[in-house]
């Protein structure tokens, strides 16, 4: 046991809790069973099932209001593991549900039992046909599928708000669409094939001519039974014409029914009702897409109303004009949007009344832009629009910052909205649609139907499709609460079948939340055969029961979670998972979003209780040691919320006051530890790698993993003693060396300058000499000590940077460039929250520049670049992210190299300062991804802009990054 392990319990609460109702059960404290993990071990193999308390409670929760805790987790590689635990389901009577991405709105990401993770081993594209299609594996967000095919200026048909964060898998089980896909772009129209394993374990690839065939050998029942339900529905001439007409608008409510009109043979049939079929026929292992064309040439704009109803009825006359989408958005939703950067904080001042259109025309081409802007302004001059407050005009624009915008706005409905429901409620998120022409009447009966039942709703949605969404929050611990969410939803869907003969789900799939009203929409023919569909394909109903059939008319009111009260920077979180696919550890532990779901099981368990203890065991190295800190969920996250900061309270908060008091004296005598750390480094090169690695393996057995950094051969050789002589007199800008580029050397076989000898020579070269300070040695950004919660040593460091960087910049006059991202990030924000009153003012008045934007924008349009290399990969860092400033790495690199490649996995490295060294299992995770694709193919040079994170990329791909600043110094070297 280390000496200095931290106390599981200084992370738990401090205030006595009572028990909340829907509170795991003491009994689940020890997590899986014995003998479900055993055996399920057996048929895996070792490293696919979890079963720790704490494995099962973070796989519990998905972006809806239900919350149903597994009995195992299995991490499925391959197809093999997807039939054996199908396999092993069917001869134990157990039951099956999958999950990719768990951004579904209505449960369908969670099981009681066998909870598959389908995310994980299951990403990557191959674009075919020149763009015209694309074969996607199904764990592969949205996002990253397009960034594919954007170099062919293609896109897939569906796109959900979600995009960041959903996966393909997930889009078409749910047959997902979004702002523009309405019937006609969604999964079940642009799918050519897919590839997917049915229940029974058989596995079928629709693309293949021989595939009908062997499936009638495999599986001559289903085959029968298929044909048999084609047969009795295009009997019924009556329910044929239902069923086109049902989805003549949106709808995802039930099974697909058309499927069985739309296709002649067994494989087809499976083909369409697989789309839509929400993970209850068979698991998508693979997606072939027919794409479509990528118009650039946009026109938007965002026109605001007096009011819902005004707004809708402008939407029929945008769609005649050719609009590609119409958002609507309802005052709820515009002043809630004030939480999203970039949103004008005026909105917060609309009346409630006031609701917005963002209308989008795409072209490919000018004249086909130039005639939509003709016929929209046609449109505009015809309508009674209001001006938001401090907005001067209303006019369609092509500026792709002002759209991005918009769109960002629109995007983070659901977050932003959920982020403003008062604590501790439970938000629901349902849509609907309605034929396009009686939308502005559907919002006046949706606006009357929430008053009535007490609630103040935001609503959104595509309303070029008819398709509305609405938020509602209420206490899901408070049967009175939900008994009134009960009454509402009774009461609007029989609203929309009976008023509108609407769609109850329009592209959010049927979930648990409507499957007790499918009948109500469908009538009991159609119901019917849909039993009978699910019976054909999974007789012994082994997957996802309960998430589209259910007989039980109160089946929605079942596993609605309480959301406890957690610390105030996570307590808005609606478990959205957008933050997941940008964190480092989301392969290795946990994510942003788990973190936060451990967190809130824990407030929901009385005081001490074995639950609890369990997950305080795990949450020290799954939560707080294995997050890199490097706060991309919060640029993530629609409403910002930075678990990484939580992560650094947690670990101040697992501090002895002995730790804090050594942390501060390391602060206070930095000057001392900075040269003790280069003599160390220098050392070390004679002593050898093997050794030091055993003497460090021993140190962190014996203190603690999380103090003592682990040797590892890609750390260089120490810097230079002194740094490069400057003259302060003809500088133009103060250069602030960070203490890793004081500390540590050059790349193994560099042979070129240092990094601050690179930027002397640059700046000087440029015209724009730089000053480096005598006394720089012994300061510091205070980033060491703010990533790992010493907040003593942060404050100590942080005004002495500040107090320093006034003296030096002339109070100001010259702005401070420093060398590394994180550095400049610490230094200009992070600082700030730990500085004294009067040292925040000095703060003020300064100007902090990264070197990239020193030598991008100041030092290279006036060097002569004299050579190149053929080809540089990069590496932009988290903190140039946070500063806005990732661009700048490239156009250095084009500098430098006649190709430049930025890889489309590209994220944080998790190097994090030393966290790499401490936990290198987080940077192996975090980086295999972009490993991939940097040792694809060689290049002649490997670029960023950070010491440590260079280390970190070294280590991953076992090819040698330095900083852009000494390639350009090497590409403009007379």
């Amino acid at each position: 046991m280390p000496v200095l392990e931290p106390n599981p319990q200084a992370l738990r609460a401090g205030t006595p809790r009572r028990a909340a109702p829907d509170r795991v059960p003491d009994l689940q404290a020890r997590g899986t069973p014995k003998h479900l993990r055993e055996e399920l071990t057996a048929v895996l193999g070792p490293g696919k099932v979890l079963s720790k308390i704490s494995d099962l409670v973070r796989y519990a929760s998905d972006a809806s209001p239900y919350r149903f805790v597994p009995q195992v987790v299995v991490v499925a590689e391959d197809i093999d593991d997807v039939s054996a635990v199908l396999s092993y389901a069917h001869g134990k009577g157990r039951e099956v549900v999958f999950r990719a991405a768990g951004t579904s709105l209505n449960g369908q990401a969670q099981g009681e039992d066998i909870l598959v993770d389908v995310r994980r081993h299951w990403a990557g594209v191959e674009v075919l046909d020149g763009g015209a299609r694309a074969r996607i594996l199904p764990g592969t967000t949205v996002v990253r599928a397009n960034a594919a095919l954007a170099p062919y200026g293609r896109v897939l048909g569906p796109d959900p708000a979600s995009a960041i964060a959903c996966t393909i898998g997930g889009v078409v089980a749910n047959n997902a669409s979004g702002m523009t896909a309405g019937t006609t772009r969604n999964s079940y129209r642009t799918v050519a094939s897919l590839t997917f394993v049915l229940p029974s374990g058989t596995v079928v690839d629709t693309a293949d001519p021989a595939a009908d065939e062997e499936l009638a050998r495999a599986e001559p029942r289903l085959c029968a039974g298929l044909l048999g339900l084609k047969a009795d529905i295009e009997a019924d001439p009556e329910l044929t014409a239902r069923i086109r007409a049902k989805y003549a608008i949106k709808n995802t409510n039930g099974y697909r029914l058309d499927a069985f009109l739309d296709a002649d043979t067994p494989v087809g049939i499976l083909r369409g009702l697989m789309v839509g079929s929400e993970g209850t026929f068979g698991f998508i292992s693979e997606v072939v897409f027919d794409t479509l064309p990528l118009d650039r040439k946009v026109s938007t704009a965002l026109l605001f109303f007096p009011s819902l109803p005004a707004a809708a009825a402008a939407v029929p006359l945008f769609n005649d004009a050719g609009a590609l989408a119409v958002e609507l958005m309802d005052g709820n939703t515009l002043r809630a949007s004030v939480k999203v950067p970039g949103v004008p904080a005026d909105w917060a001042e609309l009346p409630k009344e006031t609701a917005a259109l963002l209308v989008e025309f795409r072209a490919p081409d000018e004249a086909g832009q130039l005639a939509y802007e003709e016929a929209a302004a046609g449109v505009l001059a015809g309508l009674d629009l209001v001006a938001p407050v401090g907005s001067v005009t209303n006019a369609f624009t092509r500026d792709a910052g002002t759209i991005s915008g918009y769109w960002k706005a629109r995007k983070a409905f659901v977050t932003a909205v959920g982020g403003s429901r008062p604590s501790g409620t439970t938000l629901i998120t349902e849509d609907f649609a309605v034929p396009p022409a009686r939308l502005a009447e559907a919002c006046a009966e949706l606006l009357e139907l929430q008053s009535r039942h007490g609630f103040d709703a935001a609503v959104a949605g595509h309303a070029a499709h008819g398709n509305l969404h609405f938020l509602l929050a209420f206490d899901a611990g408070d049967p009175a609460d939900v008994e009134r969410y009960a009454a509402f939803m009774d009461d609007f869907c029989k609203l929309t079948v009976e008023r509108f003969d609407g769609s109850l789900k329009a592209e959010h799939a049927t979930g648990r939340n409507i499957a007790p009203f499918l009948e109500l929409e469908w009538g009991p023919r159609a119901t019917e055969l849909m039993w009978r569909t699910k019976e054909v394909i999974d007789p012994d109903g082994v997957l996802a029961p309960r998430i589209v059939l259910d007989r039980d008319p109160q089946a929605h009111l079942r596993g609605l979670k309480t959301i406890p009260t957690v610390e105030p920077i996570a307590d808005p979180c609606i478990e959205c998972g957008f933050c997941e696919p940008t964190c480092p550890s989301h392969d290795l532990t946990t994510t942003p979003r788990q973190r936060i779901v451990l967190r809130r099981e824990m407030m929901r368990q009385a005081d001490g209780a074995p639950v609890e203890t369990s997950l305080l065991e795990s949450y020290g190295y799954d939560a707080v040691d294995t997050c890199a800190g490097d706060s991309t969920c919060k640029l993530a996250c629609p409403v910002g919320i930075d678990t990484g900061a939580l992560m650094k309270e947690f670990r101040h908060e697992r501090h002895s006051p002995r730790e804090e008091r050594i942390a501060a004296l390391a602060a206070e005598h930095f000057r001392a530890v900075e040269a003790a750390a280069r003599l160390s480094v220098g050392a070390a090169e004679r002593i050898g790698d093997r050794l030091l690695g055993s003497v460090t393996g021993l140190a962190r057995k014996a203190v603690r993993p999380d103090l003592v950094p682990e040797w590892l051969p890609e750390i260089p050789g120490a810097a230079p003693r002194r740094l490069p002589r400057t003259h302060r007199p003809a500088a133009v800008a103060v250069y602030y060396p960070a203490c890793v580029n004081r500390i540590f050397g050059n790349p193994d076989g560099y042979r070129g300058p240092s990094l601050p000898e690179a930027v002397v020579a640059l700046s000087a070269r440029a015209g724009r000499p730089v000053w480096i300070p005598e006394d720089v040695a012994g300061t510091c950004c205070a980033t060491i000590w703010h990533s790992k919660g010493y907040e003593r040593g942060n404050e100590v460091m942080a005004n002495r940077i500040v107090e320093a960087a006034w003296g030096w910049t002339a109070g100001g006059r010259l702005p401070l460039v420093v060398d590394a991202s994180s550095c400049t990030l610490g230094i200009a924000h992070e600082v700030v929250p730990y500085l004294t009153d009067d040292n925040r003012q000095l703060h003020a008045e300064l100007t902090f520049l990264d070197s990239l934007v020193w030598a991008a924008d100041e030092l290279l349009p006036r060097l002569d670049v004299r050579r190149r290399v053929g080809s540089a990969v990069v590496h932009p860092t988290c903190s140039m992210r946070h500063l806005g400033d990732e661009d700048r790495l490239s156009v250095l690199a084009g500098a430098c190299a006649e190709e430049v490649v930025v890889p489309q996995d590209a994220g944080c490295c998790a190097f994090a300062g030393d966290r790499g060294m401490l936990h290198p299992e987080l940077t192996a995770s975090a980086t295999a991804r972009e490993a991939a694709e940097v040792t694809a193919r060689p290049f002649d040079a490997h670029l960023s802009a950070n010491r440590m994170c260079e280390i970190g990329m070294d280590r991953a791909t076992g090819r040698s990054y330095h900083s852009a600043l000494m390639e350009l110094e090497r590409a403009t070297r007379p």
